[in-house]
């Protein structure tokens, strides 16, 4: 039997509210998501004993296998499912590790996927859904990797969002910046809110008008990623000199930064330019959805 394959995209937060700390210790966040072309690619092999193996130019940065969040996906969808066939994974590793777009959680959402396929698990099943959620904030969202505001701690999402195209290029430094490091440099005690813009309850639907919309709504993670990794600004300076560039921004809590485009010609161009400036960066355009 042949292999299952999914991939796994990138999750770029084009907003990131931080509403304020809970009680729990938790943060309280609100965040338009989408989601790039970029991406790593799950495969599984059915019936085999459960494991992992990971490959591609980012495996080595991917930490110890064990640790994975697609071993933690396959046991928590086995706790929800008694009795369920697994496998053995293959993770091409493509996405930077720490980086702000949701690969490990867009890892675990696709050894899901490929769960419920080999288990004849519909997609909107409340046990899949749960088995995200056990998984990590930011699996639920990337179960169905399409555009969604997504609230509270990364489980509360909105229905599905018809954005515009939006050409992009995406640039990491290759540090990694722990997402715990950046909370802890924000600085928010239980129970602190962090005054801000309310985030819209609609959204133009052209791409110029979504800009404009986007270029009020701030990365609350910004600043304090900034202090962990202060090469974060000489990317963001980079990106905002361009001609082509019409918003830049941080994504999730770093130190992926984008630049929205409106071409992906241009995307393109801005992309071998930063390549060639900075041939030790990650770049890549792309488009995002």
């Amino acid at each position: 039997m042949e292999p299952l394959v999914a991939k796994a995209p990138a999750k770029i937060n084009l907003t990131l509210r931080v509403v304020g700390r809970r009680t729990d210790g938790y943060h309280d966040l609100v965040s338009l998501v989408a989601f790039a072309g970029a991406s790593d690619v799950v495969s599984l092999r059915a019936d085999a004993p459960l494991s992992l193996a990971v490959a591609g130019p980012m495996a080595s940065d991917a930490g110890p296998d064990t640790d994975n969040l697609v071993l933690k996906a396959a046991r928590a969808f086995a706790r929800e499912l008694p009795g369920a066939r697994l496998g053995a994974f293959r993770l091409v590793k493509r996405l930077p590790v720490a980086a702000g777009l949701g690969g490990g959680s867009a890892d675990a959402a696709a050894a899901l996927r490929l769960l419920a396929r080999l288990n004849g698990l519909a997609g909107d099943d409340p046990r899949l859904h749960a088995a995200a959620c056990a998984t990590g904030a930011d699996v639920p969202v990337c179960l169905d990797p399409r555009a969604r505001v997504m609230r509270g701690v990364g489980h509360e999402l909105s229905a599905p969002i018809a954005l515009p195209v939006l050409p992009a290029v995406l640039v990491n430094c290759r540090v990694a910046v722990p997402t715990a490091d950046v909370f802890r440099t924000l600085g928010l005690r239980a129970g602190d809110p962090l005054p801000g813009p309310d985030h819209p309850s609609t959204l133009p639907v052209e791409a110029s008008a979504l800009r404009a919309v986007l270029a009020g709504l701030p990365n609350d993670l910004e600043p304090p990623a900034r202090v962990v990794a202060p090469i974060i600004q000489e990317v963001m300076a980079r990106l905002t000199g361009a001609p082509e560039a019409l918003l830049v921004r941080m994504s999730g809590s770093g130190a992926t930064v984008f630049a929205l485009t409106d071409t992906c010609r241009n995307a393109a161009a801005l992309a071998r330019r930063v390549a060639a400036a900075r041939p030790g960066w990650w770049v890549r355009p792309t488009v995002l959805r």
